[in-house]
């Protein structure tokens, strides 16, 4: 008996003065020695029973050697709960732990291709710890990317279970930088505890700024904190998606404001956004994109459609503005640049495309429109496929239905020099003279096919520069079709022919064929050969085009085949600027002939007549049949 009292007594005695800090020290060790952290317990408590509680408080946990911050987590309280009888057995069952005012940061390697500090544990072995409930109070996640100049913090709350035995799920809110751009999150998650269990996809619900740029995400993840697998239903807009560049290192050209919908999956390495639609100015845009980011640079892979597309909303393209004002769609910055650009004297985009961008990644894109809006030029459709390289972009083709005929072409701009090197081939075909025009009153009854050929290449890195250095040449020419009479007479100045059809009506006459050949050299455009010929009229043109200066300075000689009455003829001279040009007769020819009418008109009045005949003395062209067919 006196030795059972003792043990008793010892027993009271040891549950009276136990502390269970004495198990900090084995513990901060076990775990320095698995995870090659350290890990610093304030105080430490256990609840013995089935289910037994055991509570840390002030719990400090190592951040990585090469971090500046000290601890990568801490916590004012955790506690957790415990089943002893399967611990017996190897089984870790914690029904729940309880998280007070946790603090965790992530933070990417300074060092590419290394780890960030959150793989610390490396591969383990065994049964993992099941556990069935998490709940968070008042807590705050960071992540931190200086290289991308990324730094996001986030609170993290435990929201109400949906069940009483689930796991709750978690409200989350924060702001920050995210590639430099201002950055705000809202949403919803599962309990992180269905990170745990990859056969059970993890629902999330997120709404996300950067900038302008806004996305919404709904759907679920698998294993997201490798982020390797998920399928979300997700909504894209913005001002513009070259803002998308320094937000996911995909470059696109400038476009207006825009709002996307479809699938967004990633397979690893692989990201795709399947069936999108949705609008980019005024424009409607649909199809699948892909991007590969397991190569050197990220590859896009896309596929679009446009049902309607609005020709300005390409403006990008060439680094120009959209069409602004009424209903046009353009951000503020747009705006701001096309009145910059209307307010200067030449019209040719002179911003400089992106080099770092042009080599930052590779493409394959093909986009078709059925309809394209284009209120000053009669396009149809359009076919086009990009492909980017290493810095070298080809569109091969990049195809235009136009006024019932095509324009048909390949670009090549090779990026990899700071020059940019650039060569266009361009031919058009059967584009019908009637429906360029459709509008206008000079040319609603006119037909006849034109077509042509454009060899270019220049460098530079704007359009301005590569034009403005541009060699080559351009030929157009238009074979047999007719014209109306009353456009005829105006250029020609024929004053009695012009009154007569300008009040009795247009009628049409033969055209037997037009065409104008230009070599090309550094910029200017000189005139090989340039005529217009018809049964009544042939114009004659010499001149030049410069594309630096943006210049025009041709001269067309009417020589008529008819006997007009009151016919003051005289070259037209068409000069000025692309923005400006200027239609205008040349008056010291005019006043020549002007002065023989009025001396012979002081001798007899009839005589003054004779001035104005002409007897025709223009003869045919011979077309040699090129643009005749």
């Amino acid at each position: 008996m006196t030795v059972l009292a003792v043990l008793a007594a010892a027993t009271v005695a040891l549950i009276l003065l136990w502390d269970w800090n004495w198990f900090k020290g084995p513990i901060e060790r076990a775990v320095l020695a698995r995870t090659g952290r350290a890990l610093q317990i304030g105080n430490l408590d256990v609840d013995l029973g089935r289910t037994t509680i055991v509570r840390a408080d002030a719990i400090r946990f190592a951040n990585a050697r090469w971090a500046r911050e000290p601890h990568m987590a801490s916590a004012e309280r955790v506690e957790i709960d415990v089943r002893l009888w399967p611990l017996l057995r190897g089984s870790v069952q914690l029904p729940e732990i309880r998280l007070d005012r946790p603090e965790v940061l992530l933070q990417t390697s300074p060092r590419k291709g290394q780890p960030g500090n959150w793989d610390f544990l490396g591969s383990g072995s065994g049964e993992p710890p099941q556990l069935k409930r998490l709940h968070i109070d008042q807590g705050t996640l960071r992540f931190l990317d200086e290289a991308g100049r990324t730094d996001v913090q986030l609170t993290v709350q435990s929201g109400p279970p949906k069940q009483a035995i689930a796991a709750p799920p978690l409200q989350v809110q924060g702001k920050g930088r995210w590639r430099g751009a201002d950055f705000t999150l809202r949403g919803t998650t599962e309990s992180p505890l269905e990170l745990a269990n990859s056969q059970s996809p993890f629902q999330i619900h997120a709404d996300a700024r950067a900038g302008a740029t806004r996305a919404i995400a709904s759907g679920t993840l698998t294993n997201p904190f490798q982020l390797q697998v998920f399928d979300l239903q997700f909504q894209l807009s913005g001002q513009d998606l070259e803002d998308l560049y320094p937000l996911i290192g995909i470059a696109i050209p400038s476009s207006p404001p825009y709002r996307l919908n479809g699938r967004l999956r990633r397979d690893h390495q692989r990201w795709h956004y399947e069936k999108f639609s949705g609008r980019v100015g005024d424009s409607d845009l649909a199809g699948d994109v892909q991007i590969d980011v397991a190569g050197e640079r990220p590859r896009l892979t896309a596929n679009l459609l446009s049902r309607r597309l609005d020709f300005d909303d390409l403006a990008g393209f060439i680094g120009a503005p959209p069409t602004t004002g009424g209903s046009e769609s353009a951000n503020a910055e747009q705006k701001a640049q096309a009145a910059r650009l209307a307010a200067r004297p030449t019209v040719l985009p002179d911003k400089a495309y992106n080099l770092t961008k042009l080599r930052a990644m590779d493409a394959d894109v093909r986009w078709k429109a059925q309809r394209i809006n284009s209120p000053s030029l009669p396009l149809d459709d359009m076919d086009a496929h990009l492909k980017l390289d290493n810095g070298l972009l080809r569109l091969e083709p990049l195809d235009f239905g136009v006024a019932g005929g095509n324009i048909r072409s390949t670009i090549r701009m090779d990026a990899r020099r700071p020059q940019i090197a650039t060569a266009l081939n361009a031919s058009l075909r059967k584009v019908q003279l009637g429906q360029l025009f459709p509008d206008s009153k000079l040319v609603e009854q006119a037909s006849g096919g034109i077509s042509g050929q454009i060899q270019l290449s220049g460098h530079g890195n704007s359009i301005a520069a590569m034009l403005g250095s541009s060699d080559g040449e351009v030929a157009i020419g238009m074979g047999r079709g007719h014209i109306g009479n009353l456009l005829m007479e105006l250029a020609g100045l024929d004053v009695a022919e012009s009154v007569k059809f300008l009040f009795t009506g247009d009628r049409q006459i033969p055209l037997r064929c037009a065409f104008a050949d230009f070599a090309v050299d550094d910029g200017l455009m000189r005139t090989r050969t340039m005529a217009f010929d018809t049964t009544d009229t042939l114009v004659l043109g010499e001149g030049s085009i410069s594309l630096k200066q943006e210049k025009l300075d041709l001269l067309l000689r009417p020589r008529p085949k008819d006997i007009s009455i009151l016919a003051l003829r005289s070259p037209l001279r068409i000069g000025g600027s692309f923005k400006d040009p200027s239609f205008r007769p040349d008056f010291k020819a005019l006043g020549i002939r002007g002065a023989i009418a009025l001396t012979l008109g002081s001798i007899t009045p009839p005589a003054a007549l004779l001035a104005t005949l002409e007897t025709g003395p223009g003869k045919d062209v011979d077309c040699g049949g090129r643009y005749a067919r």
